[in-house]
């Protein structure tokens, strides 16, 4: 399925495929493949040629820098669903855009365990804030409670010494 609009007039900002490709790039083959996932959108001039709207540029570069945090197309295409195509964004736009923050957050949070982690070796269980004693929040869920868990798992780790 294609996201491309019907024959229109050229405006002075549109950009051929190949204009498209150099100034966000990608190959050429990319935009085909993110329109064919209605990531982004073209047009048609009456001979067919296919032209992107400038503003297309933004929707390829927030595909790019998405993709390189890893987060998966299915969920960039829910992002980009809720940003205006063909107009002016706002930053009211962009508020509801909660994957992005979680993980802006994730990344923060480990970041900061990872530089605490790194100086202290492990001698002392009583101020890391990844030790879970006795497995406690193993009962919660697998993985790295800690980092992924909710709120409250993510809190400082009970007393070591408590029963």
């Amino acid at each position: 399925m294609s996201g491309a609009r019907g024959p229109r007039r050229m405006r002075s900002n549109d950009l051929t495929v190949g204009e498209m490709a150099r100034r966000a790039g990608v190959a050429v083959s990319t935009l085909h493949y993110y329109e064919a996932e209605g990531l982004i959108q073209s047009w048609r001039t009456e001979a067919n040629h296919r032209r992107y709207d400038r503003r297309e540029l933004r929707r390829v570069a927030v595909i790019r820098i998405a993709q390189t945090l890893g987060i998966p197309l299915a969920q960039v295409r829910e992002v980009l669903a809720q940003v205006p195509s063909g107009g002016a964004v706002r930053k009211a736009d962009w508020q509801g855009v909660s994957e992005i923050d979680r993980r802006m957050e994730l990344l923060a949070r480990l970041r900061g365990q990872l530089d605490h982690c790194m100086g202290c070796g492990c001698l002392s269980l009583e101020n890391c804030p990844l030790y879970n004693p006795q497995d406690r929040l193993g009962d919660n869920g697998a993985g790295p409670r800690r980092w992924l868990g909710e709120e409250e798992e993510r809190e400082a780790p009970p007393d070591p010494l408590a029963p």
